[in-house]
């Protein structure tokens, strides 16, 4: 079982940045690969952005690349969004998430954090 708890959240202006964490509990942390999502209002959940175990591989959706940055710290069991140049697109709820291998699909997630609400104002 892994626990998720992600802060960092809230209103900003287009082209702000924020930081994003997500600190886990539970299994062990190293043993876990990370991932990013976010979900609009009245849109599928979008896969963000994801890390793997040891942290020395990274894969970004379409949308982000360029301006997110993932990154994690096994030491603090947390993993970190950097989101910079943001867009109104890019408000959503965002989820930080856990699976055994690094991928991009929803379904190869396993544990879940309860969302953390993102906006951006133009």
């Amino acid at each position: 079982q892994v626990q998720l708890v992600e802060s960092g959240g809230g209103l900003v202006q287009s082209g702000a940045s924020l930081r994003l964490s997500c600190a886990a509990s539970g299994r062990a942390f190293s043993s876990v690969a990370m991932g990013w999502f976010r979900q609009a209002p009245g849109k599928e959940r979008e896969f963000v952005a994801a890390i793997s175990r040891s942290g020395g591989a990274t894969v970004y959706g379409d949308s982000v690349k360029g301006r997110f940055t993932i990154s994690r710290d096994n030491a603090k069991a947390t993993v970190y969004l950097r989101m910079n140049n943001l867009k109104p697109a890019d408000t959503a709820v965002y989820y930080c998430a856990a699976s055994s291998w690094v991928g991009t699909g929803i379904d190869r997630y396993d544990y879940w954090g309860q969302g953390t609400q993102v906006t951006v104002s133009s």
